[in-house]
């Protein structure tokens, strides 16, 4: 629930107690900017004040299923500038995730990571339900190789943003996203699936 912002205190609280985190973000959008409307602290900056305070190990951050317009002609520079691997929606189109899902897992070790997954990731066929979606997204399927392939990894924490049920009268969006919830709690350490 609520929007991406809310990331950003969590990290605060959990690298407090484990340290720099290594980062899985499934995301439309990288959430690195600077400021909007003269505030720097909004929905699409939380990962910026995250690296400027030092809470990611930007090492080990991996983003997910990023597209859409932008107002940057290289939108994704100051993520791989702090050393981000980030992974175009177009990279994933038609295709299994779990190669992809290989590396991440040798990328992020048995440190702490985090899981943060925005719904918009995924495609508005799919999750309508969102403030800013954004076409060509990844699939529910791709959704559940990303989560199911974090099984195993040292997760201390992971989130579900960015639902908005009143743009979606069918109520899929909501059901999704809470499905998505579900599979994080199964990959969570020590905890026991058939």
């Amino acid at each position: 629930g609520g929007d991406h912002t809310i990331t950003y205190p969590i990290l605060q609280a959990l690298v407090a107690k484990h340290g720099p985190m290594g980062l899985v973000h499934v995301d439309a959008h990288t959430d690195t900017g600077d400021t909007a409307l003269g505030e720097k602290i909004y929905h699409g900056s939380p990962f910026r004040r995250c690296v400027e305070e030092g809470l990611l190990d930007c090492g080990r951050v991996v983003q997910i299923g990023i597209r859409g317009s932008s107002y940057d002609p290289d939108p994704h520079k100051y993520c791989r500038e702090q050393g981000f691997r980030v992974v175009p929606a177009e990279e994933c189109w038609m295709k299994s995730l779990e190669p992809l899902m290989r590396e991440v897992r040798a990328q992020m070790g048995d440190k702490p990571m985090y899981i943060s997954f925005d719904i918009d990731g995924l495609d508005p066929a799919y999750a309508p339900g969102t403030g800013t979606p954004e076409i060509a997204g990844l699939t529910p399927a791709q959704a559940l190789e990303i989560i199911r392939g974090c099984k195993g990894l040292n997760i201390v924490g992971c989130d579900l943003v960015e639902v908005a049920p009143m743009y979606d009268v069918s109520g899929n969006t909501a059901l999704l996203g809470a499905n998505l919830l579900f599979e994080m709690l199964c990959v969570l350490p020590g905890v026991k699936t058939l």
